[in-house]
């Protein structure tokens, strides 16, 4: 008897296309093979994954990097496995977490690599989680119930019929289309072009922004002045690059690092708009302490229809995170306040937070309550400690920069101040009902960007996601040994007679460069986008993207790619393509693309790509199954 005797429903095997192989991709295959048995029904499916970088690690998480740049989350934060954790509809499948994988089957494989094995709070290399993610698709690789091909080469098209054109010229017909490209480089803006432009009549260097790991830095030269613009991750890892990376090292003794530089190290001048450094990561856990639903910022609390940021959400905000804040600190630290929490929590839901203020009756209840300034919680203080300061000196500006630092160093390694983590996690469950908020178009295009994209995520980074400790270590040390100079808050830039000219508001005096470098990510905007593909699909309207302007009419550029509250794409006329899936940061409403989940956690990527999973095995089953299934 034929195989199809035997199997009448026997269908031709489906074929799946994803377009980018990093970890979102790994992920989503994951909860792809956990739930195949339940919903595939024994038809044979081909998975193709097109990525000009290695499948696994993507271009971020590639093995080709400095093994000198490290991620800025624990080893014990990271994994790719769900957890008794995850609330989700498919089967919970275990795998280690990084900490554990390191610990065991990825021991071998690290010193094979010549990596050292790092601890469970340590800060690891990129390198490791590159292994990691290596090992981990190879393992889903041998889970799924499919045959997996991969292509090192780019996607270019996608044509009507569901075709996927490499840039080789191969075409692959396929049932579904799974777009998970992460980060998109992206055209210049007309600032950036006409500074480019500028840089290069009068000779000088102007790197704009860009990913650290992949920018030419061999125009800033030994010992010479180089003006950055950008105190966070960016500048963290260019800071890595031009000291160790020349060829310089360090030593430790009593405590104090000491640099040694090769002299090939330029002189960097870096300020932002803070002037300061992002906060280190807290270097300590407490158990019990993660993440807890909004008190006031609340789904019920926002109701339905648009909202005014400043007004309606803003202050919510604030008291979340005073909330947070304060008691952790009445809990953990009964003997460093005064009174009951619960008369001091009825203070704070009385209280209602205005502009970047406080009203009389609570600064009073704080006052009381809190006798050291060192235990209150202050929004605007944190997010801007140099604010209402000013410097008649550069030398005098530096010492206090040291202060501060060395400062912020303790207190993030001091478990006393455990309600630093506490507001950590406030901010990640805060972000949680804001996505929900955009997702459901209750912002305008202008709150969006300016309030939420920019001025809020610009809060979340400085304070959530900062560096590890060791490397603010590292800037002293690089301070002490006239490497990095601080150039102070709101830092402008401008050429002047052939030159780069820096100068603070706050701090005497101007820096003169012939070298520029803006350190940062530039800001996402899909219309801008280099990808062929996309650029493609935008221009043929199979996708659609928000293009977002201010109330007065003026352009904030392009958003995010559109997708319904199943990641299934949106074309141009709004109509939805039910076998086009979109996720990653380019996509609205994408869960999950700031990071990491954290182990035991319930991460919403992995809701997310449990989900997709779902959606795409079920499209996929056999139809006379399907039928027999909608029939009952």
């Amino acid at each position: 008897m034929s195989v199809a005797e035997l199997h009448p429903w026997k269908e031709p095997p489906a074929t799946i296309v994803f377009v980018g192989g990093g970890p979102r991709t790994v992920g989503l295959l994951e909860r792809f093979a956990a739930s195949a048995p339940e919903l595939l029904e024994g038809r044979d499916v081909e998975i193709h994954v097109v990525d000009p970088y290695p499948v696994g690690g993507g271009r971020i998480w590639r093995r080709e990097q400095s093994r000198l740049l490290w991620m800025n989350s624990m080893t014990s934060d990271v994994t790719i496995f769900t957890d008794e954790s995850v609330e989700c509809d498919g089967p919970i499948v275990a795998g280690p977490d990084l900490a554990t994988w390191v610990a065991g089957e990825g021991a071998v494989i690290l010193e094979k690599a010549g990596l050292e094995q790092p601890g469970p709070m340590d800060f690891p290399p990129r390198l490791v989680q590159a292994e990691y993610l290596a090992w981990v698709w190879e393992r889903v690789v041998r889970d799924l119930p499919a045959t997996v091909t991969t292509h090192r080469e780019r996607a270019v098209g996608l044509t009507t019929d569901q075709r996927v054109i490499l840039e080789s010229g191969r075409e692959i017909a396929a049932d579904a289309v799974i777009l998970a490209l992460g980060y998109l480089d992206r055209l210049p803006t007309a600032s950036e072009s006409a500074w480019a432009a500028q840089a290069a009549d009068a000779g000088l260097t102007y790197i704009p922004p860009g990913y650290t790991a992949d920018v030419d830095l061999d125009g800033l030269w030994p010992k010479s002045p180089v003006i950055v613009r950008g105190f966070g991750q960016a500048f963290i890892d260019l800071m890595v690059l031009l000291t160790e990376g020349r060829g310089g090292w360090y030593d430790e003794c009593d405590g104090l690092l000491t640099y040694h530089p090769s002299g090939d190290e330029p002189v960097l001048y870096v300020g932002s708009r803070r002037g300061v450094p992002y906060h280190a990561k807290l270097g300590y856990t407490v158990a019990g302490t993660k993440p807890v639903p909004t008190r006031y910022l609340t789904a019920e609390a926002l109701g339905e229809g648009l909202l005014d940021f400043d007004r309606d959400v803003a202050p919510l905000i604030e008291k979340e995170l005073a909330y947070a804040h304060y008691k952790q600190l009445f809990t953990a630290h009964p003997e460093r306040v005064r009174g009951s929490w619960d008369q001091f929590a009825r203070a704070l839901d009385n209280w209602t937070p205005v502009g970047r203020g406080a009203d009389r009756e609570f600064e009073t209840a704080v006052a009381a309550a809190v006798p050291d300034s060192a235990d209150r919680f202050v929004r605007h203080e944190v997010d801007r400690p140099l604010a209402g300061r000013s410097f008649e000196d550069r030398e005098g500006f530096e010492r206090f920069m040291i202060r501060l630092i060395e400062g912020d160093l303790v207190r993030r390694a001091d478990p006393a101040y455990s309600a630093d983590l506490a507001v950590f996690n406030a901010l990640l469950s805060i972000y949680s009902v804001l996505s929900r908020a955009i997702t459901e178009g209750q912002l305008s295009d202008e709150d969006r960007v300016r309030k939420v994209e920019t001025e809020w995520h610009g809060f979340f980074s400085f304070v959530a996601s900062g560096p590890p400790p060791r490397r603010l270590e590292e800037l002293l040390a690089l301070h002490r040994a006239g490497i990095v100079r601080f150039a102070g808050p709101e830092l402008d830039v401008a050429i002047d007679n052939d030159r780069f000219v820096a100068k603070s508001p706050d701090i005497a005096g101007e820096i003169v460069a012939r070298a520029f470098v803006e350190a940062r990510l530039p800001r996402p905007d899909v219309l801008a986008t280099t990808d062929p593909l996309l650029r493609g699909l935008l221009d043929s309207g199979a996708l659609a993207a928000d293009e977002l302007f201010a109330a007065d009419g003026t352009s904030l550029g392009g958003g995010q790619l559109k997708a319904d509250s199943r990641s299934r794409a949106i074309r141009a006329d709004g109509s939805t393509h039910e076998a086009l899936f979109l996720l990653g940061p380019s996509v609205s409403g994408s869960a999950g693309s700031s990071g990491f989940s954290r182990p035991h956690f319930n991460g919403p990527g992995f809701r997310q790509n449990d989900a997709v999973a779902r959606d795409l095995l079920t499209l996929l089953a056999p139809t006379v199954r399907k039928e027999e299934r909608h029939a009952s």
